[in-house]
């Protein structure tokens, strides 16, 4: 077999036809280098300075454990590209490991619930999405006390797409994606779940939507979505921000439709 690094598209292929059949130790090596570099792509993109406590390596050994995994569930034959299959199991993997470690203090905890149930009120009562000036004049705080709440959610990175539940089972996004053909009660309730994340991001402020479809999509850093924006990266993280902590209020409300 060749390098890893060297395999062409049919070998490519070929290596997952006999890893697939044989569950060979040495295709499954190759298949892991030769996507290793996920891992240092998506622990990269997930944070902008690191918490106090984790290192970056903590980040790399979380996220090939979600790379492993990928490979080992992957099935060439659904037609999706296992670049990004493996990307949401890398980013939940290393999403799981910041959860178990519990470092977000407190106050950042509270002021996600805060905002994203100011941000889920005011919509209810005005019948769109509200302004930034809207949701300050709802908590009785300024400008700059919202950019500030928002850059500390974002920074510390407790909003992610995939991280986001649905149903009773709290079932997570990234889990829409199923590792094996779903029965037909399945396929039914993940229709419905997938139709209310769509139509929970069409709900979306226009700028909230393509900060959405560029990092989650296009695999664009926020330093990047912020030069495409012309805006700062801070301001990026913001918007992110701002926009899962509205989806969040959306499927909750949706889960309550489709248990």
């Amino acid at each position: 077999m060749p390098d890893a690094t060297t395999i062409s598209d049919a070998e490519m292929a070929r290596l997952w036809r006999e890893y697939r059949a044989t569950h060979s130790p040495k295709a499954r090596r190759l298949l892991i280098e030769r996507f290793a570099h996920l891992v240092s792509i998506t622990a990269g993109r997930l944070l902008g300075p690191l918490p106090s406590g984790i290192e970056r390596d903590d980040l790399i050994s979380s996220g090939i454990l979600g790379l492993i995994k990928a490979v080992d569930q992957f099935d060439p034959e659904r037609g999706i590209k296992f670049e990004t299959y493996a990307i949401t199991l890398i980013r939940g993997a290393i999403l799981e490991m910041l959860r178990g470690d519990d470092w977000v203090p407190r106050l950042v905890r509270d002021q996600q619930k805060q905002l994203k149930y100011a941000y889920l009120k005011l919509e209810v009562e005005l019948g769109r999405p509200a302004t930034e000036e809207e949701v300050v004049q709802e908590l009785g705080i300024t400008l700059d006390k919202l950019d500030k709440m928002l850059l500390n959610i974002g920074r510390a990175n407790l909003l992610s797409l995939d991280d986001l539940r649905m149903g009773s089972e709290q079932q997570r996004v990234s889990d829409l994606v199923p590792t094996e053909a779903p029965g037909p009660l399945e396929s039914v309730a993940m229709r419905e779940r997938r139709r209310a994340l769509g139509g929970a991001i069409d709900r979306l402020p226009e700028r909230e939507r393509l900060v959405i479809s560029l990092y989650y999509h296009e695999g664009l850093t926020f330093k990047e979505i912020g030069l495409t924006l012309t805006v700062s990266e801070s301001r990026a993280y913001q918007l992110h921000a701002q926009a899962v902590l509205r989806l969040r209020g959306h499927l909750e409300t949706a889960a309550e439709l489709f248990p």
